[in-house]
């Protein structure tokens, strides 16, 4: 039977996207609901819906200023009965916005007569409207960190000149992780204050990293998160040389870590150049890029895990939780990932232990899924845009993993199963009691289950908790995503 598609729409309002993403993933768990999704009708987010199966006709007819709520659902009852509930969701959502006492502004003119001493405005608006909103807030003199995706890259390019003209740092678009005087901005983990810098082309990798250095005893300075665009050829690093410049006149930050994936190479020699203006020592980490041309100053590593290392001194803990390690079997390693730049790094680990890899999103050495050899080891990105349409990101609704890892556990190819668990502000509440859940009714034998959990004590979902959840599950967990990696291999026989 197919399912039943229902639309509803609120004229004129607006919500943030991780909170429609939040309501999203509470209303897909009710009774009868096969997906949900709670977007602004951009012409954007309509094309989204429509190619998720959820637009109906009373969507159709949405302008910009409003939302759809849309459900696929087994019975018109269980459709009519979600609509119901996402519009008290929001109800409540408005009624608790109005009756807090934070200002609550409806533009940024009105937010900077509230918070006149603001220095920094996060934008996090559909991307078709993000390019405008942020170039007000730099003609406001602020600086400006971009959630929105979707944003054209001239625009990206054009906000970052006008940034450099006026002094002024743009970070973004799609910069999913900062942390700005210890203070952590969109999804991103409470670190400790301290003396080390961090820039990043990637949001899980500042996570990884800032987590790991925590966890050492060191503390961040700030986090400055460039987007996923900025050493592209087009943008030219314009917001990573914007951010040394400030690292370099920053005296509270000593040591300087550098995370992407690789660069353009034109535009690599001229942060490489940069670097070796500084008067800061710096660690860089390329993932999967070749090595890079570095000065006395800086150092090369492979991993985050490495990158970590090299600021510490020393090698980070490699204790393992858990059931007690099994005997290695024949098979292949299944990776389901929620972060981008961590399956790029446990492509990066399992290629040079010379296992042939295949993904959604190949690192340089993998191959694409319709090439892949058989009996490869598989690693999914379930962040990238076929997992993500219609719906919230695994990082904040994680069940998009339990499909794909119920069929792993039943799959007597498969060896091991690779996972990852990023907990911190913005994230699912308890994404390892997801992962347990999924395990209950598993049958066994099953293959062994290993993960990492990127995150700290001091975020909500504490690491500690997480840890126990998994293990309690029967879950082997190492102490880094790359550890997790290179228990994999070790347990999984070619």
């Amino acid at each position: 039977m197919s399912a039943i598609i229902a639309n509803r729409v609120r004229s004129g309002f607006y919500l943030d996207s991780v909170a429609l993403m939040r309501l999203s993933r509470d209303i897909a768990r009710l009774s009868g609901v096969v997906q949900s999704a709670l977007m602004m009708a951009t012409p954007a987010n309509k094309a989204i819906l429509a190619d998720a199966g959820l637009l109906a006709a009373e969507g159709r007819d949405a302008t910009a200023n409003d939302l759809i709520l849309a459900v696929a659902a087994s019975t018109a009852a269980a459709a009519a009965a979600a609509l119901s509930a996402a519009a008290a969701a929001l109800d409540r959502q408005h009624g608790a916005t109005r009756s807090s006492q934070l200002p609550r502004p409806r533009s940024l003119r009105a937010a900077l007569r509230a918070l006149p001493d603001a220095s920094l405005a996060l934008i996090s608006v559909p991307g078709e409207y993000a390019a405008d909103e942020a170039r007000k807030a730099l003609r406001s003199g602020l600086d400006v960190m971009i959630f929105s995706d979707n944003v054209p890259i001239a625009e990206e390019v054009a906000l970052k000149r006008e940034a450099e003209a006026l002094g002024r740092l743009v970070m973004g678009p799609d910069c999913g992780t900062a942390i700005i005087g210890g203070v952590p901005l969109a999804f991103a983990n409470r670190v400790p204050r301290g003396d080390i810098g961090v820039i990043g082309a990637s949001g899980t990798g500042v996570q990884e990293v800032t987590s790991l250095l925590a966890a050492a005893g060191h503390g961040v300075s700030h986090a400055i998160g460039v987007g996923s665009r900025d050493l592209s050829r087009e943008v030219g690093a314009l917001s990573t040389l914007t951010a040394i410049d400030l690292f370099d006149a920053d005296p509270a930050t000593r040591r300087i870590v550098m995370i992407s994936k690789p660069p353009d190479a034109t535009v690599a020699r001229r942060v490489e150049a940069r670097i070796a203006a500084s008067r800061k020592r710096f660690t860089v980490c390329f993932l999967g890029g070749g090595e890079p041309h570095l000065s006395r100053n800086a150092t090369a590593v492979a991993t985050l895990r490495a990158a970590a290392e090299d600021v510490v001194g020393v090698p980070l803990a490699a204790a393992i939780a858990g059931p007690p390690l099994p005997p290695a079997r024949p098979g292949s390693i299944l990776g389901l990932y929620g972060g981008g730049t961590l399956a790029a790094e446990a492509q990066l680990i399992l290629l040079a232990a010379r296992r042939q890899v295949a993904s959604n999103a190949p690192v340089p050495g993998a191959s694409a899924f319709a090439e892949a050899a058989d009996g490869a080891d598989r690693v999914i990105d379930l962040g990238a845009d076929e997992f993500t349409r219609g719906r919230p990101h695994p990082m904040i609704d994680p069940a998009v993993r339990t499909p794909p890892l119920r069929a792993a556990l039943a799959d007597a190819a498969v060896a091991v199963i690779l996972l990852d668990v990023v907990i911190g502000t913005g994230a699912h509440p308890d994404p390892a009691g997801e992962v347990a859940a999924a395990l209950e009714a598993a049958a066994l034998p099953r293959p062994t289950l290993v993960a990492s959990v990127t995150g700290t004590e001091a975020d909500p979902q504490r690491r500690s908790r997480q840890v126990a959840t998994l293990s309690a599950a029967g879950v082997l967990v190492a102490g880094s995503n790359a550890a997790a990696a290179e228990l994999a291999i070790a347990l999984a026989k070619v």
